[in-house]
């Protein structure tokens, strides 16, 4: 399945410090237009942090996502909202591994024979001691 990053470049500063910062703010498995959905919920209701006292708010669709102008007293501010899939992520959690059900039988006290579910390593998942009560 695919994974799309929503990433969101914003104006900051003002000035001679005004400048575009880009941060990838969540990430959407399925559809192209699942995250393209989930991206315009978001830039519809994204306040930027400038201009302090805007004038005028316009949204904009483009091919890969939103365009949010707000102009201000003497300085347009530019949002952009951008979905792209994800190539690469260096940071990435591991994928957890499928849990297996070995067919090993249950020798422990107080278990019935039967199907013991172990992780891919072997290690049982429910260890044979829990809920023992001959255990002090």
């Amino acid at each position: 399945m695919t994974i799309w990053g929503l990433v969101i470049e914003t104006t900051v500063g003002v000035g001679e410090r005004k400048h575009t910062e880009a941060h990838v703010v969540a990430h959407i498995s399925g559809s192209r237009a699942e995250a393209l959905t989930e991206l315009e919920r978001r830039a519809r209701s994204h306040t930027p942090e400038h201009p302090r006292s805007p004038r005028r708010r316009r949204l904009l669709r483009e091919s890969d996502g939103f365009l949010l102008v707000v102009d201000g007293a003497w300085q347009s501010f530019v949002t952009r909202f951008t979905v792209a899939e994800v190539l690469e992520d260096s940071t990435a959690p591991a994928v957890p591994e499928p849990v297996e059900v070995s067919s090993e039988p249950v020798t422990s006290p107080g278990e019935s024979v039967g199907q013991v579910e172990r992780y891919a390593d072997g290690v049982p998942v429910k260890p044979a001691w829990l809920g023992r009560d001959d255990l002090s």
